[in-house]
């Protein structure tokens, strides 16, 4: 059954927020992959993603329809910031991975569950001139 379809018949209830779940986490310097990535929730794809599976559990267990990948930041410009705009694609490749993987584990015929893509704001502003 399509998401459409689904909304025809009911509401459907995504996870939280992804960011302050983590934030709640008492993750060190070393879960972010060093002092200069500490910070870079992203980065957590790659260094801790048994941290993003638990995360995404928890939201399903709890009766989420809908779970967002951890992508919130994952463009190149914001990863510049860290230095791992090259690492763009294997960021946010992991986040889908990671998601998809926990919607198999708790998708049923009777309540299918999706993952969705989470793009948040540019860090830098278009300057018009």
């Amino acid at each position: 059954m399509i998401i459409q379809e689904l909304l025809k018949e009911r509401v459907l209830v995504l996870d939280g927020a992804m960011g302050t779940f983590l934030q709640d986490k008492p993750l060190t310097t070393e879960d972010f992959g060093g002092p200069d990535y500490e910070g870079c929730y992203e980065h957590l794809n790659l260094t801790r993603p048994d941290v993003l599976s638990d995360i995404h559990n928890v939201y399903l267990q709890a009766g989420a329809d809908i779970i967002c990948t951890n992508t919130f930041g994952g463009t190149r410009i914001v990863l510049s910031e860290y230095s791992l705009e090259h690492q763009v694609h294997a960021i946010n490749a992991e986040a889908a991975r990671l998601a998809r993987q926990a919607v198999a584990m708790h998708h049923t015929a009777d309540k299918p569950r999706f993952a969705a893509g989470s793009l948040g704001p540019q860090t830098k502003t278009i300057t018009v001139t």
